[in-house]
């Protein structure tokens, strides 16, 4: 109770101070012109990893933005204060790295985030990165993509579920996605989550999909990747400042958050 209670207070948290602040919001949610920052320097303290990659032709449709990049770093950043509030990890707030698959700083890092993989243009250095780094015991959240003519107008051209599994063959020549349920350890790693059928895309319909990849294709063994499919997950925490999503929404959607870095880390 007191970990729920926790969390709700700090979704309200971070949503006035994120609404006291000017991003430039408009539309859906465009922040202005994209810039990368600076990425901060490895010293063993958590630090929210999110990984870059090359699109395909159109996948700067959000106002410019590259795919891989929506929602940073406001986004995680937000998720960094609720995890500073909930727990002892300690992690990195503002300080928010971007990187590649075929990066090997990237090994530094136990869990890695990639969004809008749809778009992915996976090289073969980064198909072979990735391969290795779920090997060594990386942890991977997939967030915000959805099925083929699942928008609207200009938001219809990602390349869905096809693309993203096409992908992961070449990492993994016979992976098997998995179907999750609320009983598996990922959803009571932290907070209790008893129900999947939250966080709804904005401005897409249908039900939230959540599937997994295991070690060895064996649901038995380590989960090494989650991936939230017709949803976006992240989009609650960029948009927790600006009142555009319900709050109990939000708060499970910080929850999840939480729940998959903690099993990242302990697994």
């Amino acid at each position: 109770m007191r970990r729920l209670t926790a969390a709700a207070l700090v979704a309200g948290l971070v949503a006035a101070t994120a609404a006291a602040q000017d991003f430039g919001f408009r539309g859906f949610g465009f922040r202005g012109r994209f810039q990368i920052y600076p990425n901060t320097a490895y010293d063993g303290r958590f630090t929210f990893v999110r990984i870059r990659y090359t699109h395909l032709p159109g996948g700067n449709w959000y106002g410019g933005w590259p795919a891989w990049s929506h929602g940073y770093p406001l986004a995680e950043q937000n998720l960094m204060k609720i995890m500073n509030e909930v727990s002892y990890l300690n992690p990195h707030m503002e300080e928010i790295n971007e990187l590649t698959f075929d990066d090997p700083e990237l090994f530094k890092y136990p869990v890695a985030y990639v969004i809008e993989v749809g778009w992915w243009d996976m090289s073969d250095r980064e198909a072979e990165g990735l391969r290795t780094y779920l090997r060594k015991g990386g942890f991977v959240i997939v967030d915000d993509f959805k099925v083929r003519g699942g928008g609207f107008g200009r938001f219809d051209g990602s390349g869905g579920w096809d693309v993203f599994e096409a992908n992961m063959r070449r990492v993994l020549p016979d992976v098997r996605f998995f179907e999750m349920s609320a009983s598996h350890p990922i959803y009571h790693s932290f907070f209790e989550i008893d129900d999947l059928n939250i966080v709804p895309q904005a401005y897409v319909a249908g039900t939230p999909i959540f599937r997994g990849v295991y070690e060895d294709n064996d649901p038995t063994r380590r989960l090494q990747m989650i991936i939230n499919y017709n949803t976006d997950i992240s989009q609650f925490w960029e948009w927790s400042g600006t009142g555009l999503r319900p709050i109990d929404q939000t708060n499970e959607a910080y929850k999840l958050g939480v729940n998959y870095i903690i099993y990242g880390l302990t697994h």
